[in-house]
């Protein structure tokens, strides 16, 4: 699977690991180039507290377009160290 925005390559992995319909990738299979701060926080209920990242491609900002859950509760635990996409990135084989 590849994750796509603004014409890079965000993330990259056969090792896909799919919850609620989002395809989350290994943190090692991201692209750092393209990935820069964010301070959004979210809370789901049965997973977690997530965090998020922005991401930056031909000097474009995608803000919070990605998030991953630090710790997430024990009911969520295969998506520890893994990120999802959302906010126009395209996510395909």
């Amino acid at each position: 699977m590849k994750a796509t925005w603004n014409g890079a390559t965000i993330a990259e992995s056969d090792d896909i690991v799919v919850v609620e319909g989002n395809h989350y990738f290994p943190m090692s299979s991201l692209k750092r180039e393209h990935v820069t701060f964010s301070n959004h926080k979210t809370t789901c209920a049965w997973k977690g507290s997530a965090s998020y990242y922005s991401l930056l491609v031909n000097g474009e900002l995608n803000a919070d377009a990605a998030w991953y859950y630090p710790e997430p509760k024990f009911e969520a635990e295969e998506i520890k160290d893994r990120v999802a996409f959302w906010k126009g990135v395209k996510v395909e084989a």
